[in-house]
């Protein structure tokens, strides 16, 4: 019987979608450097061959392929590569992603569609795709699928954004709970980031009357990177990134009706950057990618005990072992 089996980075190929910017581009350097191989699929060629060529350079290994994600038949297409290249893949990380910012009553039908067809049908392609083929490798493999905290937590502006990872994470949950009942070698982990610091507002189209911008605080984005490899290698079922957006959700699940009015009024304030609308977007088409951080400037919290601690369980365990054992050291000084 096949089981899953996890490997560490340096004897994986893993694929990452949405591989050219933000939380992707994050992850592909990390893992680039830690000795994966690497399958690069994005919209933009000219960044895609720049990264890999970056990574060889380094003396690691990538290929890449130009796809939407959107589109099945392409998404099929990074299979196929993946084969080609390395002979298949260990693991899957759905992350591309888009953006609109704009009340629902003013986003066109056929942009809100663009969002999920994204967001979510991107993410259902992926893990289909992933899916058949970890199912036939030789110890499995890792299907890892990038939600939100809005998922969780739904804010105004991003309306739509919010419904298309609020679909992602139960897809993700029930496509768990049947591969458990298959038991079929496959492992489904779902990240979901606070707010990060990556160019996804300045990609994002905007109906408002400036620019978006992501509700800080703001986490590095080499954070979600680090869930996201953590992931690939051991058994984490669902991390949220940033002790912010764990705190909004709970507060959200206690007090719905304080919150509907509190994230009501605040959030299209909040959101609201102030600076006007960029000639350009990623809806339709490949975006001017390359960068990690927004502004290409590395900012954001760069530390988050919270998710460390929910990655490594054994780091408050022994944190509290060692203040025992002070405490302990303490009383019997004293006591002589």
């Amino acid at each position: 019987m096949n089981t899953h089996r996890y490997k560490p980075l340096n004897e994986q190929i893993i694929v990452i979608t949405g591989a050219t910017s933000g939380i992707g581009l994050a992850t592909a350097m990390r893992a680039a450097k830690e000795g994966a191989r690497l399958v690069l699929a994005a919209r933009n060629e000219e960044e895609l061959k720049a990264k890999c060529e970056e990574i060889e350079q380094s003396g690691g290994q990538a290929t890449y392929v130009v796809a939407d994600v959107g589109v099945n038949e392409q998404v099929q297409r990074i299979v196929d590569k993946a084969v080609e290249v390395f002979g298949g893949f260990d693991t899957w990380i759905n992350n591309a992603g888009v953006v609109v910012f704009s009340e629902l009553q003013n986003l066109p039908i056929e942009d809100h569609q663009r969002v999920f067809q994204t967001n979510y049908w991107g993410v259902v392609y992926g893990s289909q795709a992933a899916q058949q083929h970890l199912k036939t490798r030789e110890g499995g493999g890792t299907l890892i699928n990038i939600a939100s905290i809005n998922a969780r937590m739904p804010v105004p502006i991003l309306g739509a954004y919010s419904a298309s990872k609020a679909a992602v994470k139960a897809y993700s949950d029930v496509l768990r709970m049947e591969l458990l009942h298959e038991k079929a070698p496959v492992e489904v982990t779902v990240v979901m980031p606070s707010g990060i610091s990556t160019p996804i507002s300045d990609h994002g189209r905007s109906y408002l009357e400036d620019r978006g911008k992501v509700m800080p605080p703001l986490y590095d984005a080499n954070l979600v990177a680090e869930a996201v490899l953590t992931a690939a290698r051991k058994k984490v079922r669902q991390i949220t990134v940033g002790e912010t957006g764990q705190a909004s959700i709970l507060a959200w699940s206690l007090f719905p009706s304080i919150m509907d009015r509190v994230i009501g009024m605040a959030l299209p304030k909040v959101q609201s950057s102030g600076k006007p609308k960029l000639p350009s977007d990623n809806l339709y088409t490949a975006g001017e990618d390359g960068h990690v951080y927004l502004d290409d400037e590395r900012h954001g919290l760069t530390i988050s005990p919270y998710t460390k601690a929910r990655l490594h369980p054994g780091i408050p365990l022994a944190m509290g072992l060692v203040a025992a054992g002070v405490v302990a050291m303490t009383v019997m000084t004293r006591r002589r």
